[in-house]
């Protein structure tokens, strides 16, 4: 039997191929203030920021090809964006105040017009102090079909989140942006919800199939997942399909890392299947899935592999433009000093403007791209992890593999997580021209100078 936790924790326009197929109908989404069932039904809800005033926002589904139009509204006190995260988009659409659009000011909108070239799971938040916005619940779910979708009884979104929340379920807002968060592992929650519900529950029946697309949507905390009662393929990271294979161990979800599986109910009828949160202290269900009844006598044969997207791999590494990342700074970094605002500032005078790391000695986003590449040209990086901490770096617009043994290989992704006092090397094919933010998506790195930027003409 699985047990929930009952008691918080104190707190302490691109060049891209476009395939026929029918628009998703045209929608706004506002950003706006709500509230939200995140804790025990014995607790008070919980003032939040939300697309719609829901968390997570509408789930948007679009055929692939599809267009999607939306219309955002800022019904906020401060500017915000919506950045489509994952989708090789148009630079214009991709949401990033400063380098492809002005923040949206409160009381004002901007409309988001975009073709959705790959099937698979993608997400859409913030991207404006995107550390206390997101924190606060501003992302959702969007959802590239297949033409032809592989064959399962559900098809569910499951979007992990975690919240520091107060003994009265309130979000802990005196610790935003607090500077120990910044320069360490960034802002950890105390409650985790699937879907905005810390006790979520979704009844199935003995060999059910479903299709579960994981998403985590939380500020700094990686995921370790287990299944319990269920057998699992992985078909798809990051939207990009791979090769099914099956699930034998715990399955590791960086921040805006996603998984999709095919999942087959094995727990008897009667009993509990769960998706569990593995930690120190033990594991827990994230997602209880009680069995009730049967879907068929014997479980479906092994899944087929999805199609694959159109993007493109990398080419010729010999010849490929080749850069250099190094990741400094952070609690045990030992970085002295870094180039921020055009002049070199020592550690305590960064701190004091809430920096804590650096790209290449530069705390922020520097006045000149990392890589200028042109349309077309692959390009090599070798990302450098010197410091105490672990890294999710996502690169805009585009799709990477690693580079090992000298070859481009593996599952196409946007976001790797570099472990500590690791080095990793990727590989692209430059072909969405543009500016595109790159920056660890643990979100207090980033506020506290984890960003730069590549440019493709």
């Amino acid at each position: 039997m699985w047990h929930r936790r009952q008691v918080l924790g104190l707190i302490g326009a691109a060049a891209l191929p476009a395939l026929p197929a029918a628009a998703m109908p045209r929608r706004s989404l506002t950003a706006r203030a709500g509230m939200a069932r995140l804790a025990p039904a014995d607790m008070p809800e919980t003032a939040i920021w939300g697309y719609d005033a829901l968390v997570p926002g509408p789930e948007l589904r679009v055929k692939q090809g599809g267009r999607v139009t939306v219309d955002f509204v800022n019904a906020l006190d401060q500017p915000s964006t919506v950045h489509w995260h994952g989708i090789r988009i148009a630079n214009a659409m991709d949401g990033v105040p400063g380098l492809t659009q002005e923040a949206v000011a409160p009381g004002a909108s901007f409309t988001y017009d975009f073709t959705a070239p790959d099937a698979g799971t993608y997400w859409y938040h913030s991207h404006e102090r995107s550390w206390e916005q997101m924190a606060r619940g501003l992302y959702g779910p969007l959802i590239v079909e297949e033409a032809e979708p592989p064959e399962v009884d559900r098809d569910l979104t499951v979007m992990l989140d975690d919240w520091r929340l107060t003994q009265e379920a309130a979000i802990d807002q005196a610790s935003f942006g607090a500077m120990h968060d910044r320069a360490h592992a960034g802002r950890i929650g105390n409650w985790v919800t699937a879907n905005g519900d810390g006790e979520a529950v979704e009844p199935v029946r003995r060999h059910e199939r479903l299709r579960l697309r994981l998403c985590n949507a939380a500020n700094a905390r990686v995921f370790e997942l287990a299944l319990n009662g269920l057998a699992g393929w992985v078909i798809a990271l990051d939207g990009q399909p791979v090769p099914p294979e099956l699930v034998t161990g715990l399955l590791t979800l960086a921040p805006a890392q996603r998984i999709e599986l095919i999942v087959d109910v094995t727990a008897g009828e009667g009993t509990e299947a769960a998706l569990a949160v593995t930690e120190r202290d033990g594991a827990y269900a994230a997602v209880l899935y009680p069995v009730d009844g049967s879907a068929r006598a014997e479980p479906l044969p092994a899944p087929a592999a999805l199609p694959p997207n159109p993007v493109a791999p990398p080419g010729d590494l010999a010849g490929a433009l080749a850069a250099d990342l190094v990741m400094e700074g952070g609690a045990m970094g030992n970085m002295a000093a870094a180039m921020h605002g055009g002049r070199r500032m020592e550690i305590r005078d960064l701190v004091a403007e809430g920096y804590a790391w650096a790209f290449n000695g530069t705390a922020g986003i520097p006045e000149a791209p990392l890589v200028e590449a042109a349309l077309g040209q692959t390009v090599r990086l070798k990302m450098v992890n010197s410091t105490a901490w672990p890294h999710a770096m996502h690169l805009h617009g585009h799709h990477f593999q690693e580079v090992t043994g000298g070859r481009a290989q593996g599952p196409l992704r946007d976001t790797l997580l570099v472990g500590r006092s690791q080095t990793v090397e990727i590989a692209f094919l430059a072909d969405n021209p543009g500016d595109w933010m790159l920056h660890c998506h643990m979100l207090e790195h980033a506020a506290a100078g984890m960003m730069t930027w590549l440019r493709v003409t």
